[in-house]
């Protein structure tokens, strides 16, 4: 067993005992399969309901990779590409999913993880203002994460403002919900889930990153967004045989509202890191209030650090530093916690 403490990232631990116990519950019992089965059933309605779209449609994938690819093929024609922030997950760490599939991502400047509709405004009036634009690829959506690849948050009136921007243009707004649990969980967060239903045309409930064993919720407010998606998941292999698996796990997230509660112990543990180097006068990063902490270490202080910790190698920040990770999860134990905060008092 491994006798580091691990920060490294916030799906390490397997599932929440709620779900646990379900699956346990449950494991006998035999149940239609590709997600027609009462558990999925009951999980939709239970998402819609906490969504505020009582009329959309919400399908189950497997993971994050999976699930925008899916979705962003699905949504695009094939001479169009996606609007991504540079540092966008689907610009960096899917390994090219998106362009395998035909599509280019169409990266925007990011601040602090973010683009903005001025941004979005620019590059789509750029487009059409080209003599050439029938030669270029044509900017088909706008994809961002809430929270973002830095632990940042949209307000409600950027998304607000990214919202009417692309409706304005006629091009659907998606969001990356990857971590979503963890902005509802966190005080500086504006945006419910009614919010991104409204604001957005379509968007994914992440369960992977927080408190499934595995899952995403896909959730098209407005019925007819993506025709026949359910053939289209299935055509890109990410529909799931033991589909009731996946219900049964959001259909315990959307119980007494689990997963709008579900990434408080993680902003809490984070919330501890952050004031710990702070006190240690260390240069965090970024910004983030959720659960990822980013900070500017001495590569040789690096070194002696990850001897007892595992962390997130971010980026190399000069010559001699180095931005680094700490990601807190719905499970991280307060233990933990004060052991990483005491090594950092103690390096």
């Amino acid at each position: 067993m491994n006798t580091h403490l691990s920060f490294a990232c916030d799906y390490m631990e397997g599932t929440h005992p709620a779900i646990l116990q379900k699956l346990v519950e449950t494991n006998l019992e035999k149940t239609g399969g590709y997600g027609l089965d009462p558990y999925c059933d009951a999980a939709k309605e239970k998402i819609k309901a906490a969504c505020g779209c009582p009329e959309g449609e919400v399908f189950f994938l497997v993971g994050g990779t999976q699930t925008n690819a899916t979705v962003i093929d699905a949504l695009l024609k094939s001479y169009q590409g996606v609007i991504a922030a540079e540092i966008g997950h689907v610009s960096v760490h899917e390994a090219g999913a998106i362009e395998a599939d035909g599509h280019k991502v169409l990266t925007l400047p990011h601040d602090n993880g973010k683009i903005s509709a001025d941004q979005v405004r620019g590059l789509l009036d750029g487009f059409y203002n080209d003599a050439n634009h029938d030669h270029m690829v044509m900017p088909g959506m706008v994809y961002i994460s809430h929270p973002t690849e830095y632990g940042t948050l949209y307000t409600l009136e950027e998304l607000t403002e990214l919202s009417n921007v692309c409706h304005e243009n006629h091009i659907p707004l998606y969001m990356d919900g990857a971590r979503l649990a963890y902005a509802l969980a966190c005080s500086e967060n504006q945006l419910t889930l009614a919010d991104i239903a409204r604001l957005c045309d379509i968007f994914y409930i992440g369960g992977t990153k927080c408190g499934a064993l595995f899952g995403e919720a896909v959730v098209i407010p407005k019925p007819g967004l993506i025709p026949h998606f359910f053939t289209i998941i299935k055509q890109h292999g990410a529909l799931l045989a033991k589909g009731r698996l996946l219900g049964i796990q959001f259909d315990t997230l959307f119980t007494d509202s689990l997963y709008e509660k579900v990434g408080a112990p993680a902003i809490q543990a984070a919330d501890q890191i952050r004031k710990t180097l702070k006190e240690q006068n260390f240069s965090l990063c970024f910004g983030s209030p959720t659960n990822q902490v980013f900070c500017i270490v001495d590569d040789a202080l690096m070194t002696r650090l990850e001897k007892q910790v595992e962390f997130g190698f971010w980026e190399k920040y000069d010559d001699t530093h180095t931005v680094i990770r700490f990601a807190t999860s719905w499970a991280t134990t307060k233990e933990d916690v004060d052991a990483l905060c005491n090594l950092l008092c103690n390096l």
